[in-house]
């Protein structure tokens, strides 16, 4: 890493540049020539790098946690870290939500909004699916089988019992089992820093390709400057407020860390996160930069970052109650303090039962609206803006789960290099 710091600009510098030149290049790209014409001669750098990001996510998660587990030593050890890290992703998941609400209530910007802005609902036949199905799903009837899918976390759950048990077998058998998951662990991480090193370029292709789509369809950027502009700003002033405030607040009152410098050490990151829309494919950055630039060890981060990665949506959970309170408004339709409680709550659940089905964010909007009688294809109304909101929130997520890892490390009585 000191070697890459003196041949040039920092990774976190490389990306902002990426995501500002795909900025400019996607505007340009469409004055010269429709979007269809080009998309495809960028897209495919972007497709590469986030495959090459996910490509490694199973094997990561897996190995991580499995070792990590198996670091704990005792169970009471597990329970105690497992029980922190579900105490936190619950109330800031909580804290975020009713941010949302709040602010969605105080501005109002369903009020007014035009339906005719609606788009057509497609893909969302996974929202049928019963919450207690999906928390039994949690269960792998297949590890290969959900492995082959990505259903993080079925494969979370096995591999914290295979870590537990890995203590378990005789001593010869622990030793073998360590070295060998230790050693994938390591040819894994040096594969991320491989894939890593590409981010700038990844980024830019994913960022020209995001604002040629939306820079090609004018009617959507009009759109966007009435009511679902103000819905976009009431998202991410809550998401500001998250992940400028409360988190940070959280870091510096429970982790005892400097929280500016924290945000700093996981740019990169956060970058990630943000440009490419996917928690999974900032997870190895999240990992690495946890433990080698903030001093979270392996076996809290292993296991605290993962697990984050796939149930602790902050971002999500506040967007999915502000769009239900603004489709709603939009309908005319007043919900009650019972109901806008009920919200929070089917959020929170939500993003732990739809963590591994594809399409997560729309699947969780689905259950939210059905818990409260809200029309489906309000959906719609939201569509045009769905990229405008899930590059931050996807941020969010990210940056919560990192902020677990260092409240947990320093309650676990560590020493952090923050």
């Amino acid at each position: 890493m000191a070697e890459t710091k003196k041949k040039g600009l920092a990774l976190h510098w490389q990306i902002l540049i990426g995501i500002g030149l795909g900025i400019v290049a996607g505007i340009v790209l469409c004055k010269i020539t429709p979007y269809e014409n080009w998309y495809k001669y960028i897209k495919w750098a972007g497709d590469i790098f986030l495959r090459g990001l996910r490509m490694i996510v199973i094997p990561l998660v897996f190995t991580s946690i499995a070792l990590g587990v198996a670091g704990m030593g005792n169970s009471a050890a597990l329970g105690r870290i497992a029980g922190k890290t579900l105490l936190y992703y619950i109330a800031t998941t909580i804290l975020a939500a009713t941010i949302g609400l709040t602010l969605v209530n105080l501005v109002k910007p369903g009020v007014g909004a035009s339906l005719n802005l609606a788009e057509e609902v497609t893909s969302v036949g996974a929202g049928n699916v019963s919450f207690i199905d999906q928390i039994v799903a949690i269960v792998p009837s297949n590890i290969f089988e959900s492995m082959a899918k990505g259903d993080l976390l079925p494969i979370i759950f096995f591999a914290i019992l295979f870590g537990f048990f890995m203590n378990k077998v005789e001593i010869r058998h622990v030793g073998t089992l360590t070295n060998l998951f230790t050693a994938i662990y390591e040819v894994i991480m040096k594969i991320t820093f491989f894939i890593i090193r590409l981010a700038p370029f990844g980024v830019f292709a994913i960022v020209t390709n995001v604002v040629g789509k939306q820079a090609n369809d004018p009617q959507a950027l009009l759109g966007m400057a009435g009511s679902l502009g103000v819905f976009v700003l009431v998202v991410w002033g809550g998401l500001l407020i998250q992940g400028g405030v409360v988190l940070p607040l959280l870091v510096r009152l429970l982790g005892k860390q400097n929280p500016w410098r924290h945000i700093s050490k996981m740019s990169t990151a956060l970058l990630t996160a943000f440009s490419t829309c996917s928690s999974g494919a900032a997870l190895p950055i999240n990992i690495r930069d946890s433990q080698e630039k903030c001093g979270v060890s392996n076996k809290i981060a292993s296991f605290v970052l993962p697990l984050g990665s796939t149930i602790n949506m902050n971002g999500t959970a506040l967007y999915e109650c502000v769009t239900a309170i603004f489709i709603a408004q939009a309908y005319g339709i007043d919900l009650s303090l019972v109901q806008q409680i009920m919200i929070v709550f089917t959020a929170l659940l939500a993003a732990i039962g739809t963590a591994g089905i594809p399409m997560a964010g729309m699947v969780m909007l689905t259950i939210v609206l059905t818990a409260v009688g809200l029309p489906l294809e309000g959906i719609g109304l939201v569509l045009a803006v769905e990229q405008l909101c899930d590059m931050p929130r996807t941020c969010i997520n990210t940056y919560g789960d990192s902020c677990g890892a260092v409240i947990i490390a320093h309650s676990e009585g560590e020493e952090l290099t923050i």
